[in-house]
C-alpha cells in the first residue's frame, strides 16, 4: 500500500507542479524589470482558460495535428514516471533508463516538429527546422553529461545513480560539477530559455518553440503548453535529483519521504532562481552562435568524463 501511494505522489506530483514553475520564473523576472507581474498561479488559470475554449484547426491539417498533443503531453507524463524525484529506492526498470529518458523526450520533440510542418504555414516550418537544429546538437551535451554520472555509479538506472551519487565523497564531485555545468547549458536549450529562445514572444526572428505551435488553439494548445512545463521541471529534476541528490530518501517512510519531498521543492525553487537570473541578464543569441554554446556543453562534459575514465 505505501508503494502504491509512493509512486501515486510520483506520477502526480511533476505535473502538478510544472506550471507553478513557469510562474515563479515569470514572477522573479518582472521583479527584475521593476513590474508586479502576474501572480505565480497564472499558468494554472491560463491552462483553465484554454481547456474550456474551442479549437480552430486548419482543412490542410493531418491525423499528425491532432494527435501530436497527446503524444507530447504523454511523452513528459511517462518520463515523470522515470525520474528519481524523492526518493532512490523506487525500481522502475521499464523506462528509468538514462537511454530511455532521453528518447522518450526525443519522440515529443519529434512530433512537436512534425505538427509544426504539418499545416503547411512559413512560421511552422522555420520554427521546426529550428527546433530540430538545437535538439540535435544538445543531444550529445546531454547524453555525455549523464553518462559522467553513470560511470561514476556503474549503472544507467536514474534511480540508482541517485542514490550512489549522494553517497560519494566531496573530493571526488569535481567530475559532477563539470558534468552539470554542460547539463544545464543543455536544460536552457531544450526547455527553450535565454540564450536559445525567448519563450514569451511572437516575433518571426526570435521564436522556436512559440512558431511551432502558433496554429494550436483550445485544449490541444493547453496541453502542448502543460507538456512544455512538464519538459522544464522533468530537466530540472534531472539536474537537482542526479547532480545534487541532496535530501532524497533512501528508505520508506513518512518521515523520510516528508523531508524529501521537503528538500526537492526547494531545490525546484533555487533552479527556478537561477534560470530567472540569467533570462533577466543576459539576451538572446543569435542561431548561429548556440552551436558554439552547445559544443561548450559538450567539451565540458566529455572533460567531465575524462577525469573518470
Amino acid at each position: 500500500m505505501e508503494n502504491i501511494i509512493n509512486w501515486t505522489i510520483q506520477i502526480l506530483l511533476l505535473p502538478a507542479l510544472s506550471p507553478l514553475c513557469v510562474g515563479i520564473i515569470r514572477k522573479i523576472k518582472a521583479r527584475f524589470q521593476n513590474r508586479q507581474g502576474a501572480s505565480v498561479f497564472q499558468p494554472y488559470n491560463d491552462l483553465w482558460k484554454l481547456f474550456h475554449k474551442d479549437e480552430v484547426i486548419s482543412s490542410d491539417a493531418s491525423w499528425i495535428f491532432r494527435f501530436a498533443p497527446f503524444a507530447i503531453f504523454g511523452a513528459t507524463l511517462a518520463v515523470s514516471a522515470s525520474l528519481p524525484i524523492f526518493a532512490s529506492f523506487l525500481s522502475n526498470n521499464f523506462t528509468s533508463d538514462i537511454l530511455a529518458v532521453i528518447y522518450i523526450l526525443a519522440i515529443g520533440t519529434f512530433f512537436l516538429a512534425l505538427a509544426g510542418l504539418d499545416v503547411g504555414g512559413a512560421f511552422g516550418g522555420f520554427g521546426s527546422s529550428r527546433e530540430m537544429t538545437v535538439s540535435a546538437l544538445a543531444e550529445g551535451g546531454l547524453l555525455f553529461s549523464l553518462l559522467v554520472l553513470s560511470f561514476m555509479s556503474g549503472t544507467t538506472n536514474l534511480f540508482s545513480i541517485s542514490g550512489t551519487i549522494d553517497s560519494l565523497p566531496l573530493a571526488s564531485l569535481l567530475p559532477v560539477v563539470l558534468a552539470f555545468l554542460g547539463f544545464f547549458i543543455v536544460l536552457l536549450a531544450e526547455t527553450a530559455r535565454f540564450p536559445f529562445d525567448n519563450p514569451s514572444t511572437h516575433l518571426e526572428l526570435t521564436m522556436i518553440h512559440e512558431a511551432m505551435i502558433i496554429e494550436y488553439s483550445g485544449k490541444r494548445l493547453a496541453l502542448i503548453e502543460w507538456a512544455s512545463a512538464n519538459k522544464l521541471l522533468i530537466f530540472i529534476t534531472l539536474g537537482s535529483s542526479l547532480f545534487f541528490p541532496i535530501g532524497i530518501a533512501h528508505s520508506m517512510g513518512v518521515i523520510a519521504i516528508a523531508a524529501a519531498i521537503l528538500f526537492y521543492l526547494l531545490k525546484v525553487l533555487v533552479f527556478c532562481v537561477a534560470v530567472a537570473i540569467i533570462e533577466s541578464g543576459i539576451a538572446k543569441l543569435r542561431l548561429f552562435r548556440l552551436p558554439d554554446l552547445l559544443l561548450f556543453s559538450f567539451i565540458l562534459s566529455v572533460i567531465a568524463l575524462g577525469l573518470i575514465i
